[in-house]
């Protein structure tokens, strides 16, 4: 199959790419290369598949009108991942219009093009566990009602759910939805926890410790959120077919991790000791994460097997090599 995989250049997008490859498929990969963090780092995720048979690149806004006008291919395509966003909750405090372009005007446009190609390929985007804000119970289900957002970021995660409703009322488009939980791991995202405490720490810098520490993270390594999708991407068409137009999934470990002992297992993997600022909890933030995973496990047998001792090493002996620490 010919799959188009949106935001290839980011963290996760360059994960399923490789896994779509490696299982003899067609990727034709379109990212924006915005500056929100380091573009170098999205590039080199990008030359880890230039080379990859079957993967073709091109570089486009999906926000911008007329984006998908000029797609190679576009008729070709059976089967849509759609994982270009704005991410990060606090950078919406600053520019909030980012976030109305990338990741409404573009979810948007994403399902125009769904709607209107070709073959109507079937489409599988992110959504975010921020949806459950900070008053859902744990462990999170998709089948609970979210209404509080309490941040712009998932205010507009929010808004692509309805999107994603709306059309598969209206056009029959089959769609689903991957509510992420806190995902980590190497060639990961530089404004991310887990990322800026190693860096901090292997440096023998300052980290700042919001809420004093507690709070609580569903981490969730790369490999198993990668083995998440794949599952749903690669479903046979009669699998998709027996479920509803629009479905959520969670994907995540179901295993949350207080802020203090997931410091505390840097300093374990890395051998070196965190000195903490503890400060007040941050506009945006939510105190616990958890993921209740029984509807992909049930329906795509999904099931992580990577604990977060385990995870953390893999990604800090990564970073010692990234960046010659």
């Amino acid at each position: 199959m010919l799959f188009l995989v949106t935001g290839v250049a980011g963290f996760i997008g360059s994960y399923v790419a490789s896994g779509l490859l490696s299982e003899g498929h067609e990727v034709l990969g379109i990212d924006n290369l915005n500056d929100y963090y380091d573009v170098d780092l999205k590039k080199a995720r990008l030359e880890r598949l230039r080379d990859r048979a079957g993967f073709q690149f091109e570089q486009i806004d999906i926000s911008q009108p007329g984006a998908f006008t000029s797609l190679r291919r576009r008729d070709e395509i059976d089967r849509v991942i759609h994982l270009a966003a704005q991410a990060g909750v606090r950078y919406s405090l600053e520019k909030p219009f980012a976030y109305a372009a990338s990741n409404m005007t573009g979810h948007l446009a994403v399902l125009e093009f769904c709607r209107h190609a070709a073959k109507r390929p079937f489409l599988a985007y992110a959504s975010s566990s921020s949806v459950y804000g900070d008053t859902t119970p744990v462990p999170f289900s998709e089948d609970h009602h979210v209404a509080k957002p309490v941040s712009l970021y998932a205010a507009t995660k929010m808004a692509d759910e309805l999107m994603s409703e709306a059309y598969a009322k209206l056009y029959g488009l089959r769609q689903f939805g991957m509510r992420f939980f806190t995902v980590y791991g190497p060639w990961g995202r530089p404004d991310m926890a887990y990322w800026s405490f190693t860096e901090k720490i292997l440096k023998n810098e300052p980290i700042r410790v919001f809420n004093g520490g507690q709070m609580r993270r569903d981490f969730t390594f790369i490999d198993d959120a990668v083995r998440g999708v794949l599952s749903i991407a690669l479903a046979d068409s009669d699998v998709l077919a027996s479920k509803p137009l629009h479905r959520l999934y969670n994907i995540g470990h179901h295993q949350p991790v207080a802020l203090l002992d997931f410091i505390s297992e840097i300093e374990t993997v890395s051998g070196v000791s965190a000195h903490k600022i503890m400060e007040p909890m941050q506009a945006g933030d939510v105190t616990e994460t958890c993921a209740d995973i029984t509807r992909m496990k049930t329906e795509f047998d999904y099931q992580p097997q990577t604990d977060l001792n385990a995870g953390l090493s893999v990604f800090v002996d990564w970073y010692r090599s990234y960046s010659k620490l």
